[in-house]
């Protein structure tokens, strides 16, 4: 079961992708701005999902790129074959194969791993994309229209056959599965595209709604690619703190009094030659979150390697001192336990008890800091005397605060 924290965490990924659905659905729902809309839907999937294809495409993102291609076509599909109004038995076959394919596809995709679209997982998916497309094309034939009519049900929202619905619900609790253990954006903008998917199809076949769902679909992917990248480039996946880059740019927007404080894990380099890095990535993990809860309005960073940074706005060094202090005395008595090759990765609702032999081991840190005064230094100046005083404190014995 989820703590509060990771829930919260998982819910706001959500919002925004459902954000975007309700107000295109409340657009659509408006007969002033489903007018003005109109003229702009038909263009609207192709800009989007041609536009994401190839975006994906650029940074190699498979998973990416192959899901806007299933959201793609299968947008042009029912346009091409399955309008609302005239579409014949071959609309119904392209409409009843296409509310059981798409959501199967969607939950699929989910599960490839990021290989290169040339890769060999990346070729037998094109493959089996290609097969799907020959499938609808053989059940289009008058032949096989009056086994393929029966996958269809009358037009509406909420009028897809029984199949469609099973189909749909087992599709989306893999992928919400899959968005609770895996907090990313791509991860919850997988699920919106299979809501947007459920939607356009819900719609009845070709035509406005179905265009502008599918293609908001797209635009929630595209979007989660992009948070993606500035989460890469301004937050440290280690630890989950906002990395030097985001520091540094917090720097250049203030103005006035405040306090930079250096955090260094004492004897890092030894800890990580004896146990190794990825015992060493765990201790990272644990002094991130110490910081992550320091006192005082202050917000942590990491700078780099075993260094970390505190940013106390409109405090001077007097007043940040208490908490820094604090900080030091949570780390030094939190020892680092071993975890154990039998150690589970995330904590078990009910542990076992600990075993008698497990090693515990002392971590501490130093920490310097400096504060820009009335004299207004620069964001590099106040860094390095907080750097200075770092140092400081090293030499003092470690393990202490030096301003």
């Amino acid at each position: 079961m989820l703590r509060p924290a990771a829930m919260n965490k998982v819910l706001l990924r959500l919002l925004p992708g459902a954000a975007l659905l309700l107000a295109v659905t409340i657009a659509l729902r408006s007969p002033s701005l489903r007018a003005g809309l109109s003229p702009l839907v038909p263009a609207y999937p192709l800009v989007v999902l041609g536009g994401g294809i190839l975006l994906g495409w650029r940074f190699d993102r498979s998973r990416l790129v192959l899901v806007l291609a299933v959201l793609l076509l299968a947008e042009r599909a029912l346009q091409v074959w399955a309008p609302i109004e005239g579409g014949g038995e071959v609309g119904r076959a392209v409409f009843g194969a296409l509310s059981l394919l798409v959501p199967l596809d969607l939950a699929a995709l989910a599960w490839l791993p990021e290989r290169g679209l040339l890769a060999r997982h990346g070729r037998l998916v094109f493959g089996l994309l290609a097969a799907e497309i020959v499938l609808i094309a053989v059940l289009c034939q008058p032949l096989f229209l009056p086994l393929a009519g029966r996958m269809d049900a009358p037009r509406g929202l909420g009028a897809l056959s029984p199949a469609s619905l099973i189909v749909f619900a087992l599709a989306f609790v893999v992928l919400a599965r899959r968005a609770v253990l895996q907090v990313t954006a791509l991860e919850s903008g997988a699920v919106w595209s299979l809501v947007a998917a459920f939607l356009a199809l819900g719609a009845g076949g070709g035509g406005l709604d179905s265009s502008a769902y599918f293609a908001t679909g797209g635009l929630i992917l595209v979007l989660s690619l992009i948070e993606t990248w500035h989460g890469m480039a301004y937050d440290d996946e280690l630890t989950g703190l906002p990395a030097r880059r985001a520091l540094n740019e917090a720097l250049a927007r203030l103005r006035g009094v405040y306090t930079v404080a250096m955090i260094d894990i004492d004897h890092f380099k030894r800890f990580n030659d004896e146990h190794g890095h990825d015992i060493g990535d765990q201790l990272l993990r644990m002094v991130g979150a110490r910081l992550a809860d320091i006192g005082g309005g202050g917000r942590a960073f990491r700078y780099g390697g075993e260094e970390f940074a505190v940013l106390f706005q409109g405090k001077d060094v007097d007043e940040t001192r208490g908490h820094l202090e604090a900080l030091r005395r949570t780390i030094e008595d939190s020892p680092f336990t071993l975890r154990g090759p039998a150690r589970p990765r995330t904590r078990p609702e009910s542990p076992a008890p600990a075993a008698a032999d497990r090693r515990r081991i002392a971590v501490t840190v130093s920490i310097g800091a400096a504060a820009a005064d009335r004299s207004e230094p620069s964001a590099e100046e106040v860094v390095r005397a907080a750097d200075q005083a770092l140092y400081r404190a090293k030499e003092a014995g470690r393990n202490q605060v030096c301003t």
